[in-house]
């Protein structure tokens, strides 16, 4: 019988470059709606307007079907 405790044992992270942070995804899409006003694409542009107003209010990207719906307002 050992003497020492039981390590905590914690599910691997992603590494750093496999995500996305809150700012780097409002900053897309803040230009991809200009992008896309640019280009004429005025509906693709309002659902990227809405993810980017739902980040900025404090929002998490959140992937269920209903989640989804709901970030982009419909």
């Amino acid at each position: 019988m050992s003497n020492q405790r039981r390590g905590n044992w914690k599910p691997a992270a992603m590494n750093d470059s496999s995500r996305i942070d809150a700012m780097s995804l409002t900053t897309f899409c803040k230009h991809a709606k200009v992008i896309l006003e640019e280009r004429g694409e005025e509906d693709a542009a309002f659902y990227f307007g809405q993810v980017e107003d739902w980040l900025r209010d404090g929002g998490r990207i959140q992937t269920g079907h209903n989640d989804v719906a709901r970030i982009l307002g419909v």
